[in-house]
């Protein structure tokens, strides 16, 4: 968390520069992230590199994430109204994703702990260092299983292929 010098408080990301794989995600965010805007997406405000730190900056969002709520909350639980808007906050956000911009964009790592809430329990979605873009109308072209073990789609995991 930090907060700029228009005391807008933010959410800063540090991504590791010595691996291959931190720095093709940080390239991966930037490619993605920094042209997406839709309400139901975590807006990046920008990126910085000094020395070998690799930093990716976002709107705050003062609830966390959906994944917190779930687990580590037990006293407090979201109500069937909270959950819905949720849903379809995501929902939406995925529609634009695959629909909605000159590019189809696969998040590939959908998880409750990359559905974040705003300050009014909104929910937006972020992580986007596992996103692959292609044009509409084309394959997605690949053969490499990526994202989170238990939150893949079935289909993926047993054949190897999805449609977004």
């Amino acid at each position: 968390k930090g907060t700029l010098s228009n005391n807008t408080e933010v959410a800063v990301k540090c991504v590791s520069h010595d691996s291959e794989q931190g720095l093709r995600e940080f390239m991966a965010e930037i490619s993605s992230m920094g042209r997406l805007q839709h309400k139901n997406l975590v807006h990046m405000k920008g990126w910085c590199r000094k020395g070998n730190e690799l930093m990716l900056v976002y709107n705050y969002m003062s609830n966390g994430s959906l994944n917190r709520w779930i687990f580590d909350e037990p006293k407090k639980l979201l109500g069937w109204k909270e959950r819905r808007r949720v849903l379809v906050d995501v929902a939406e956000g995925l529609n634009y994703l695959h629909h909605g911009w000159d590019q189809v964009v696969l998040h590939r790592d959908i998880k409750s702990s990359n559905i974040l809430l705003d300050s009014e329990f909104r929910g937006r979605l972020g992580d986007f260092g596992l996103a692959k873009l292609y044009q509409h109308g084309k394959e997605p072209g690949t053969t490499r299983l990526v994202g989170t073990l238990g939150y893949l789609a079935p289909e993926l995991v047993n054949v190897g292929a999805t449609a977004a």
